[in-house]
């Protein structure tokens, strides 16, 4: 079993912004006003504490959600995305996001094969659960459409980089 160990710095602190990253970029493809962006911000934080409850979780999972709980790890991963996105426009967030899971995916596969496929499935499940959290187009909440296109294009891109099906 794969844990912060098993990684350099660097590697870590990719891991570990990886679950930010599948929301960003989902979020970014569409985004969707004030209300939506807090449904998305809630569905990503309530992914991360599920993990957290959920006794069969994978230990890789817990050890980031672990580090998130720290003021350390927060810093962590505030410090990588404001570098990485910094005076960055929608569309770039979404294609830089993007790259980085692929970087993500390859240091899975790498040093922790036997984690890699369950990491990349919850980080899928993540953005499509931020994917779905707000409706998109409606007027005051009503109508709309549940993901948009936008939103399955960029899903169908994390799941491309991450090497899981779509």
């Amino acid at each position: 079993m794969a844990n912060k160990q098993s990684f350099t710095p660097e590697e870590w602190t990719k891991i570990l912004q990886s679950p930010m990253l599948a929301a960003m970029a989902v979020s970014a493809a569409e985004p969707s006003g004030l209300w939506g962006m807090l449904k998305e911000a809630v569905a990503s934080s309530s992914a991360l504490a599920a993990a957290k409850l959920d006794a069969g979780t994978n230990e890789l999972i817990k050890a980031v959600v672990s580090d998130y709980e720290t003021s350390e790890g927060r810093a962590a991963v505030q410090d990588a995305l404001r570098q990485r996105f910094d005076g960055a426009k929608p569309a770039e967030v979404v294609r830089r996001s993007v790259e980085a899971l692929g970087d993500v995916a390859a240091i899975l596969n790498a040093k922790a094969p036997g984690d890699a496929a369950a990491f990349k499935a919850w980080l899928r499940a993540l953005s499509h659960k931020v994917a779905e959290a707000a409706s998109e187009g409606g007027f005051l909440g009503f109508g709309g459409v549940q993901v948009t296109d936008a939103e399955k294009a960029t899903l169908a891109d994390i799941a491309k980089a991450l090497g899981t099906s779509a």
